[in-house]
């Protein structure tokens, strides 16, 4: 049986001051949940995060690697960086990091596979638009943005993680129904069966669109839905907990 996960995306917020009273929080709390825990904070508050959670039954990771070992990529943070902070996840091909920064299919997958070679377990996001939704495009987006990713891990299948991210329903307040969600992860675990069926059954798939301490129940009772990338709500410890508790 699959392990639930509950990983927090902080995006680029926090500071050293508030993110200490976080951590804390999150920490002291973690007891009560029977769900894995992590949270994945900006670059800069690793270092606080490995020192506060160390230990813990939180693990933590970061938001984005480079696919370069070192060189001259000014701004980039390498597999091995993350490494010296002891993260256990990454995540890869965030719907903003596509959006802004343009990162393609396979850009996306070429760092998925960097993180599995550093023993780092990639947290691989897809989902799509507003626009390609009402399109009826929601399986070919999802399959296309899988396929690139799925042809690099090869025999690694089991080791990544999955979240399937609706765009349209990420701080619009929009959620997408527990039957809606549960319709596209079945599908992205055929699609990773079609690679590898005993693998598919272990991979964790969470759901990242706005989930919340009031629908968190309901999506987590979904039998493809193993957890959630939590954004918004994973800057407020209680919100956060009171996820886990949920599931």
């Amino acid at each position: 049986m699959r392990a639930t996960l509950i990983a927090g995306n902080w995006k680029m917020n926090g500071s050293l001051a508030s993110n200490a009273g976080l951590l804390d929080d999150v920490r002291a709390g973690s007891g009560a949940s029977r769900a894995q825990l992590a949270v994945c904070v900006p670059a800069p508050y690793l270092a606080q995060a490995q020192a506060a959670l160390t230990g813990s039954a939180v693990a933590w990771g970061a938001q984005d690697l480079s696919v370069h070992d070192s060189g001259a990529y000014t701004g980039e943070v390498s597999a091995a960086m993350l490494g010296d902070f002891d993260c256990t996840y990454v995540i890869v091909g965030h719907s903003e990091r596509r959006s802004y920064h343009g990162e393609s299919d396979e850009l996306v997958a070429q760092k998925t596979a960097r993180a599995l070679a550093a023993r780092l377990v990639p947290i691989v996001c897809v989902g799509e638009t507003l626009a390609e939704r009402e399109q009826g495009a929601t399986e070919a987006v999802v399959v296309r943005q899988l396929k690139p990713v799925l042809d690099a891990v090869g025999s690694d299948l089991a080791k990544i993680v999955v979240a399937y991210e609706p765009v349209w329903a990420i701080g619009t307040g929009k959620t997408a129904t527990p039957e809606m969600a549960q319709q596209v992860h079945e599908l992205i675990r055929a699609t990773l069966a079609q690679r590898d069926a005993a693998a598919a059954q272990q991979v964790q798939i969470l759901y990242g669109g706005s989930m919340k301490p009031d629908n968190a129940k309901d999506l987590l009772a979904m039998p493809d839905i193993d957890g959630g990338l939590i954004g918004g709500a994973s800057l407020k410890a209680a919100d956060f907990l009171a996820i886990a508790h949920a599931a």
